[in-house]
């Protein structure tokens, strides 16, 4: 979620310079990926290798942890995936997503889960689409909610996962990963990642 009224050239600008802070003390791969900013939330898909996603997550719980106005709060994952053996980006792009409201509660006819699934499955339509074209980060800004508008995540599902208990702030999932393995982990959370994985790699498979 981001405050009202923020500007998305800044929250791009935000993005890069985080990028750049953790490309100066570790030599990971290369950052890739989607950002959609919407007027007062965004969704941000990641493809890089696991110590820069990590050190990622870090930047963000400590973001989430600066005064009760940060710049970004209610940070949810929604899927962590390792051993990817191709990239679905080629670059990372970030553009404004213009959309009108759409009143009603997804939660009411669908499980986090299947909520999830179902913006899985339109991340990887996208970026199936932006792999057909050749523009930059700012061409994208005239061509997504005009040419591809089904394939947008609507900004009332961004709201709810961000309150969804089920799905794991960047914190949660840190305390988990740095802590060693025991019975305790067997718990709803990490199934829900487990079971979030297969099905994303079942709709891959359709």
């Amino acid at each position: 979620m981001l405050p009202e009224n923020t500007d998305s050239g800044e929250v791009t600008a935000f993005h890069e310079h985080l990028f750049q802070k953790i490309s100066k003390f570790h030599l990971g791969e290369p950052v890739s990926g989607v950002l959609l900013i919407y007027p007062c939330c965004i969704i941000h898909v990641l493809e890089s290798s696991s110590g820069t996603l990590y050190h990622i997550l870090k930047e963000l719980a400590a973001i989430e942890n600066q005064g009760p106005e940060p710049f970004l709060r209610d940070v949810k994952i929604l899927v962590m995936s390792h051993n990817i053996p191709t990239k679905l980006f080629t670059q990372w792009y970030s553009t404004t997503i213009e959309v009108p409201e759409i009143l009603g509660d997804v939660s009411q006819s669908q499980t986090t889960e299947e909520v999830i699934t179902e913006c899985l499955t339109l991340i990887l339509k996208l970026g199936v689409y932006l792999a057909t074209l050749k523009v930059g980060n700012k061409g994208l800004r005239d061509s997504l909610h005009s040419a591809v508008p089904e394939l947008l995540i609507p900004r009332e599902t961004i709201k709810y996962l961000c309150k969804a208990k089920d799905c794991l702030s960047p914190q949660e999932f840190l305390d988990m990963y740095n802590t060693p393995l025991q019975p305790v982990m067997d718990s709803g959370n990490v199934f829900l990642l487990h079971a979030l994985n297969k099905s994303f790699a079942e709709k891959q498979k359709e």
